[in-house]
């Protein structure tokens, strides 16, 4: 019976240590305990339910703990027990943690057979009617789902190396062959450029680049005979969308454009930020693998352009500005809707690119940012008043212009853990998880001071989980897989339909709508598989990858850091304008960039008594 022993003895253990820190107040009165170690037995394997979510009489509309957001407040909630303590500290044991990679495996797998056997060749699939569905061709108007669906089996697309991934080769060469026989962009369907390219171009060049990897980390992902047919699709389709770039008076691209007739005569003048500058990732790998200047070009240009706009008084930008005039029609400055991949794709560009002058755009925009959306205390983990949070400012005055947030902004943690600012994104990600733990789901707009939804539906969105995913992979602690597992578990009771997972229409009542966006297979359930998935090719020393703004991966090399050209830059300038590795901390100036030490890895990221915070400011407690 030696397990007894050992539990015996563990248990004894235990005693003594609880004993030993009993006494050492009295011992060492100058000593400060400020939290303990814990030492718990590992949890059951049986799965809990998700947190309560809140129901309409819990909201109290009246009712505002966010004063320092508005004005200066102090700390509200002392230490209370250790609840948080013994619910997410410690060990998180491995039989748990495959049982919950393989749920979301399996979450995966039945939103695609389900699309496959319901829906395809149609874009999406509507999951309470197992049928599927195509762009809006009676109502042109209706942008919701004619700027997504453009007829071209936008799911299998966006899904592809999701498969990869996972590492099912037989189904990921299927899918590729699927795409190669059945998909043509000869299309009269009018897309939204930045949709077409994060979903579309994006998965062909990331499964291009998969197929092509001489390495093969997923496994035998090679295609018989294939000649590129993915990179050829790619051009195709870029080659189509880049109408949307010509006759506009600031080089910022038209919002949408017709596949085969090119710019809509009745087009808008007006875009918004992240749609026109969140471009440069995915033209960029497709100018460099085809060494056609063209595409890097157009989409650099749009950058510079939005840039050159920002404020000369607080350096922000708005989130919508007209392309002929470059007047800011939308003055809103904020990290979520209109905004949020615009700043993503200013670093990730530098990362994958090399190119200074991204590093640099990007260091400046973070420091505007700080300084005039970031409210609350100053430090994440010390200090009194309210936890850190970005608002919405006017982009001229950094003055508020409302009290809420959205759902996307949850993306911001995972951008501040790519840049070393790790302190300040536990605290942004513990309070949108606390939105979630309210709701078991993020509604698409917040408000804080009201602490309810003004906009209550979610449509399976998976910036929380990727925020959750890269602060588990910078710090290692538990805590982050305790907060996969609550999404998962919500995502399961709430969102799970007949033929796969719908839309909440409703957070509060929990209503479903008839729609499973293309984004829940290609980025959701692929962050949820790999937060569990230890083991992943992804996390193996000496594999560099990043995910682009729809979570596709793509591999960083020298390849990407290579211009075929000098035309975009004149060669001297270009030169230096290179970075190198040691220039991205070199001119990062966030004081944490080094990964959150050894000793917390075991412990709440965030205090027990902030993370209390939190909560009630939400009115979760």
């Amino acid at each position: 019976m030696q397990w007894r022993s050992l539990v015996l003895g563990l248990l004894l253990l235990r005693l003594g240590l609880q004993a030993l820190l009993a006494l050492l107040p009295a011992l060492a009165p100058g000593l400060c305990l400020r939290r303990r170690f814990p030492f718990p037995f590992p949890p059951p394997l049986a799965l809990p339910g998700p947190p309560a979510a809140a129901t309409t009489d819990n909201i109290n509309p009246g009712s505002s703990h966010w004063g320092s957001l508005l004005r200066r407040g102090s700390l509200g909630g002392a230490a209370g027990d250790d609840d948080y303590e013994r619910r997410y500290s410690g060990a998180f044991p491995p039989q748990l943690r495959a049982r919950l990679r393989d749920a979301a495996r399996g979450m995966f797998v039945f939103g695609y057979d389900s699309y496959m056997q319901h829906a395809f060749p149609c874009d999406e699939l509507d999951p309470l009617h197992c049928r599927g569905r195509g762009p809006d061709l009676q109502d042109p108007s209706n942008l919701n789902i004619n700027d997504v669906l453009g007829n071209y089996s936008l799911t299998l697309i966006d899904a592809l190396d999701t498969l990869a991934v996972m590492g099912n080769s037989s189904e990921f060469q299927k899918a590729v062959k699927l795409v190669i026989d059945t998909v043509s962009f000869d299309k009269d369907s009018t897309v939204q450029v930045f949709e077409a390219t994060i979903r579309v171009l994006g998965s062909l060049l990331s499964a291009h680049i998969i197929i092509t990897d001489s390495r093969q980390p997923f496994g035998d992902m090679t295609i018989k005979d294939y000649d590129n047919e993915l990179l050829h699709m790619a051009h195709d389709l870029a080659v189509r969308l880049l109408p949307a770039f010509e006759n506009t008076k600031t080089g910022i691209p038209y919002p949408r454009v017709n596949l085969k007739k090119g710019v809509p005569p009745d087009s808008h003048n007006e875009t918004c930020t992240a749609g026109a500058g969140s471009l440069l990732v995915e033209f960029g790998i497709l100018s460099r693998l085809l060494g056609d200047s063209t595409f890097e070009w157009v989409a650099r240009r749009a950058v510079k352009a939005l840039w050159s706009l920002r404020s000369n008084n607080t350096g922000l930008l708005g989130n919508v500005v007209n392309i002929q005039t470059g007047h800011w029609v939308g003055k809103q400055s904020g990290l979520g809707a209109g905004s949020d991949s615009f700043y993503e794709y200013l670093l990730k560009s530098y990362i994958l690119f090399g190119e200074r002058e991204d590093l640099e755009m990007f260091n400046d925009a973070y420091k505007s940012i700080q300084n005039h959306l970031r409210r609350g205390r100053e430090a994440c983990n010390e200090g009194e008043g309210d936890p850190p949070l970005y608002v919405n400012v006017n982009m001229f005055t950094g003055q508020l212009m409302n009290t809420w947030i959205d759902s996307l902004q949850a993306f911001f943690p995972g951008l501040q853990v790519l840049i070393g600012d790790v302190e300040d994104a536990i605290c942004l990600h513990a309070f949108y998880y606390a939105i979630w733990k309210r709701y078991g789901a993020l509604p698409e707009r917040y408000n804080w001071q009201l602490q309810a939804p003004d906009v209550p539906f979610y449509p399976l969105r998976p910036e929380l989980v990727e925020s959750t995913y890269l602060l588990y992979q910078a710090t290692k602690n538990p805590f982050y897989l305790h907060v996969g597992m609550d999404i998962l578990q919500s995502l399961e009771k709430y969102t799970k339909a007949k033929c796969g997972y719908a839309t909440l229409h409703h957070v509060v009542e929990k209503t479903k709508e008839d729609r499973m966006e293309s984004f829940f297979l290609s980025e959701t359930c692929k962050y949820l598989y790999l937060l569990f998935d230890e083991e992943n090719p992804l996390h193996q020393s000496g594999n560099k990858y990043m995910f682009t703004t729809e979570g596709h991966v793509v591999s960083v090399d020298e390849r990407f850091r290579t211009s075929l050209w000098q035309d975009i830059l004149p060669a001297a300038e270009h030169s230096a304008q290179k970075g190198r590795p040691s220039d991205f901390r070199a001119l990062n100036f966030s004081s944490n960039c080094n990964r959150v030490p050894d000793e917390r890895r075991y412990l709440l990221p965030l205090k027990s008594n902030y993370m209390r915070q939190i909560d009630r400011m939400v009115g979760l407690i």
